[in-house]
C-alpha cells in the first residue's frame, strides 16, 4: 500500500510553515519533504530543517538532472522538492506532506494527480500584507511583489481539493488535521 501525498500551498506569508509544523506535532507519522532553495536563510531558519540552502548554480544542475518532483522560481529564487525521497517514502507506505508555492503545486498535480491539494488562504489580503510586514525580513519592493503574486495565486483556489483559511491558528490546524484524518479513512 502506498502512502498519501498532501500538498500545502498558498501565497507567501500565509502561514504554511507554521501550519505544517503544528499539524506534524499532532500527526507524527507524517513525513515532511524538506525543499531546496537558492535563497539565503531567514533569521530563524536552519539548514536541513527548514530548507537545504544551495547556490543558483547547484540548484540549476540538480534541476537539469531531474532531481526535483517540482521546482519553481519565485521572487527571483529557486525552490524545489527532491524527487527521490518523496517517491521512496510513498512506496514504503508513509504519508508525505509538501509545503510549496502555487507554481510548484501545479507541477506536482501534473506528476501526482492523486495527491491531496490543500490551499492555505489568509482571512484577507490586508491581513496577509500585515503578516509580511511583521516578519521584518523583506524590503518594501519584495513585499509589494509578494502581494501582487498573492492576488494572482488566490485565483488558483478552485484547482485544489480543500481550502483552509488561516485566521485563528488552532482552528486552521484542527481543520488541516481533520482533512488528513478523513483522507486516511477514505476508501480508494
Amino acid at each position: 500500500m502506498s502512502g498519501l501525498l498532501f500538498v500545502l500551498s498558498g501565497p507567501s506569508g500565509v502561514g504554511k510553515s507554521t501550519l505544517r509544523k503544528e499539524v506534524m506535532k499532532r500527526c507524527p507519522a507524517l513525513k515532511y519533504s524538506i525543499s531546496y532553495t537558492s535563497r539565503a536563510p531567514r533569521r530563524d531558519e536552519k539548514e536541513g530543517v527548514d530548507y537545504y540552502f544551495v547556490d543558483m548554480e547547484t540548484f540549476e544542475e540538480m534541476k537539469e538532472k531531474g532531481e526535483f518532483i517540482e521546482w519553481a522560481k519565485v521572487h527571483g529564487n529557486y525552490y524545489g522538492t527532491p524527487r527521490r525521497q518523496v517517491e521512496e517514502w510513498l512506496k514504503e507506505g508513509f504519508d508525505v506532506i509538501l509545503e510549496i508555492d502555487v507554481q510548484g503545486a501545479k507541477q506536482v498535480k501534473k506528476n501526482c494527480p492523486d495527491g491531496i491539494f490543500i490551499f492555505i488562504a489568509p482571512p484577507s489580503l490586508k491581513t496577509l500584507e500585515q503578516r509580511l510586514r511583521e516578519r521584518n525580513s523583506d524590503p518594501e519592493d519584495e513585499i509589494l511583489l509578494r502581494m501582487t503574486n498573492a492576488h494572482l495565486e488566490m485565483q488558483s483556489i478552485r484547482d485544489y481539493n480543500y481550502l483552509v483559511v488561516n485566521d485563528v491558528l488552532e482552528e486552521a490546524v484542527d481543520k488541516l488535521r481533520s482533512i488528513i484524518i478523513a483522507e486516511r479513512c477514505r476508501i480508494r
